[in-house]
């Protein structure tokens, strides 16, 4: 990405930003695997009738706690269990309820998140609304820039007015604990009004409605048998469930259980979860049905024990891959993977998945033991304050999967005993095209602004300035020279003094000006200005003045 999204890296200080300091990525604390259920007919409609059941009774539980709000607590949580334990069972009971109080605090999270949201533009709208028509930001005195018409002038306070109240309700829901929650997703709820938009009927829409709106999970618990005795899967591979009371007279299988004709044989971390089920350790089971496929999964979930974070120093003792991550491709110098991330979610997932796999193996083939990339968050990046009426690069850093390809990228690379150390995104593209993409470039490959970009990641996370040659950060001595050299020859090149951390600019390259070194006399100057003897030969007359010399004698 270009690194001018990347500016709010840190503190101006002295004209230029703050770069914070780089950290290790900490590992994954959880695992998650799947495999398809080639489940007979039989099976699909015992789970699905299983599912729609146990998806009212997890809808009316999800209602009552709403109802409650924040005075809910651990006695008015053993009550609505009881009430469930009857219609269903302990077990499920216990899933269900969970399953609610995990949903209300998630729900609550993104009444937090989206009034911090709204406050936010209502401040931005009101410092714009503030300064006069056209005027321009400055970002040292801390001043944003002016709308540009009095049209958008209006348009903007009206548009205030409506944040305000969007602003209110959501606090008023806050202060009552009352969350807002659409079991089976609102897109898909929206889509049953334009179900000719979406080229579906409405017995599709039913059935995937019905779907999402199931309840088959369950979460593990340790010492149980195979670690879970509500959706248990054995060592050999058979999978079976409680049923509810309800249903009882579906179980084939004792104490009420339904035993499932389709065995379960995880591929993918088949060993670890092996490992768990035979010392009975906690499992979670979910069950779910992709109505698009046709095809039923299950999904096995577990805790791990949080791997100990190592020290920066220690993650970058073999060296560091950079990476600069864009929205089509990854870019880490000798390494550029494509990717489309135009399609579905889907294929989104497989090529993130393919792209970091080769990222990977790069790194293995380099010898190095981590990965740099730059800690993204496009949250402010895609309001309309910032980038005003562009809603082609609002929607690019809107879809751009930051956070997912950073999780994605550390559970990937713990597997194989790679860091993942995140750095200060602030300017990396600008300076490493500045000082990268030229020196680098050769007659036989050309170096692009994405390559130079990871050159910088790479460097900023080794603690090394970007530019080459520059003093290393902090300094203990500013203005300190370096020495001079032994001999009078130029072998040992220019003396260099560091610059002091208010100078501006100092990240750059000296820049390039006409005549002496000096600075003493300007160019064009002097008593050797317009000599030709001062260009075209070797020994030509000295500064102070001109020696004439005696014509030959014709004696001689």
């Amino acid at each position: 990405m270009d690194g001018d999204l990347r500016q709010g890296g840190g503190d101006w200080v002295g004209g230029l930003p703050e770069v914070a300091a780089s950290f290790v990525v900490p590992g994954p604390a959880g695992v998650a695997v799947r495999d398809r259920l080639r489940v007979s007919g039989v099976d699909a409609a015992v789970l699905t009738e299983v599912g729609v059941y146990l998806g009212s009774l997890a809808a009316g539980d999800l209602a009552e706690q709403s109802r409650q709000g924040p005075a809910h607590d651990a006695a008015s949580w053993a009550v609505r269990k009881r009430e469930l334990t009857g219609k269903s069972s302990a077990r499920w009971a216990g899933s269900i309820t969970k399953a609610t109080h995990d949903q209300w605090a998630l729900a609550r999270r993104g009444q937090a998140a989206h009034m911090a949201w709204l406050r936010g533009q209502i401040a931005a709208v009101e410092a714009r609304l503030a300064r006069p028509l056209g005027a321009k930001a400055d970002k040292r005195a801390g001043l944003v820039r002016g709308y540009g018409s009095r049209g958008e002038w209006h348009a903007k306070s009206r548009r205030l007015q409506t944040l305000k109240d969007r602003l209110a309700v959501v606090e008023a829901d806050w202060a009552a604990g009352r969350v807002r929650v659409v079991r089976g997703g609102k897109r898909l709820a929206n889509t049953r009004h334009h179900l000719a938009a979406a080229n579906l009927d409405e017995h599709v829409w039913r059935q995937s409605w019905r779907v999402e709106r199931m309840f088959l999970a369950a979460d593990g618990e340790s010492g149980k048998r195979f670690g879970n005795e509500t959706i248990r899967v054995t060592d050999t591979g058979q999978l079976s469930l409680k049923l509810p009371a309800p249903l009882a007279h579906l179980a084939n299988a004792p104490h009420g259980r339904y035993l499932l004709d389709a065995t379960v044989r995880f591929q993918y971390r088949g060993a670890e979860w092996l490992d768990r089920v035979t010392v009975n350790r906690a499992v979670a089971y979910r069950i779910h049905h992709d109505t698009g496929r046709g095809r039923w999964y299950v999904t096995a979930s577990w805790q791990r024990a949080a791997a100990p974070v190592l020290p920066l120093r220690a993650a970058l003792a073999r060296g560091v891959v950079g990476v600069d991550m864009n929205d089509d491709h990854l870019a880490a110098w000798q390494l550029d993977v494509p990717y489309d991330l135009t399609r579905g979610t889907q294929h989104r997932d497989a090529q993130i998945r393919h792209a970091l796999t080769r990222l990977l193996h790069h790194t293995r083939r380099c010898g190095a033991a981590a990965i740099a990339i730059e800690d993204l968050d496009f949250t402010e990046g895609t309001s309309r304050e910032k980038h005003g009426r562009n809603k082609r690069f609002r929607r690019l850093i809107s879809r751009f999967p930051t956070a997912k390809l950073k999780a994605r990228l550390v559970s990937m690379a713990a597997e194989q005993d790679i860091a993942v150390v995140a750095v200060d995104p602030a300017y990396t593209s600008r300076w490493g095209a500045q000082h990268w993409q030229q020196p680098l470039t050769t007659p036989t490959r050309k170096i692009s602004r994405h390559d130079a970009a990871s050159i910088a990641v790479g460097r900023r996370a080794l603690g090394h300035p970007i530019r080459l040659g520059a003093p290393p950060r902090p300094l203990r001595h500013w203005g300190r020279t370096t020495p001079p050299p032994p001999h009078r020859s130029d072998g040992a090149g220019h003396r260099t003094v560091q610059a002091r951390p208010d100078t501006r600019r100092r990240e750059e390259t000296r820049p390039h000006l006409p005549g002496p070194r000096t600075g003493c006399a300007p160019p064009g100057s002097g008593a050797k200005a317009g000599d030709q003897g001062a260009h075209h030969r070797s020994g030509h007359p000295a500064e102070h003045g001109a020696w004439p010399q005696d014509s030959l004698p014709l004696s001689l």
